[in-house]
């Protein structure tokens, strides 16, 4: 990370953020992926993250860490049963989730969340929001995916 990619983001003098904690269950056949953005879109969250995770899947669809901007095909689609062993990201318009999971064998597959994220059981979701951040994505040249941008709100954090 550069100096400036870090001055973004935080600072000596920043205090944090506050923190707000919802948490959500999702029973069997629900899309876990969409309904994270739907909680979040209903409630107006401006800086919501995953704080933990815990359920199963009977479908997913993810993108490979060999992806590149120009080669976005690396993409598997999984359907079985599988343990969520662990869910991290960040919630905003362009959510940008990572997704561990375990098959019948304890065997473990995992890349950036694309969808098809249909629940099996449960998913007993936790989610944070910084109270005192705004996050956006924005095109980055280096990358060629829009990359999180980190903005202190300028309002009373509602």
């Amino acid at each position: 990370m550069d100096a400036r990619s870090l001055t973004c983001m935080a600072s000596k003098d920043d205090g944090g953020s506050a923190l707000r904690v919802y948490a959500l269950r999702l029973g069997p056949g629900e899309e876990l992926f969409s309904s994270l953005l739907s909680f979040v879109e209903e409630r107006k969250l401006r800086a919501p993250f995953i704080i933990t995770c815990v359920g199963s899947v009977t479908k997913a669809t993810l993108r490979l860490a060999n992806a590149t901007a120009e080669n976005t095909n690396e993409v598997i689609r999984l359907q079985e049963r599988f343990e969520i062993v662990s869910l991290v990201g960040t919630l905003n318009k362009d959510a940008h989730l990572h997704i561990c999971l375990a098959d019948k064998d304890g065997k473990t597959v995992g890349g950036h969340v694309l969808g098809d994220l249909e629940v099996f059981t449960t998913a007993e979701v936790v989610i944070g929001e910084a109270a005192g951040l705004q996050f956006s994505r924005e095109m980055d040249a280096r990358t060629g995916f829009p990359e999180l941008v980190v903005q202190r709100r300028h309002d009373d954090g509602v």
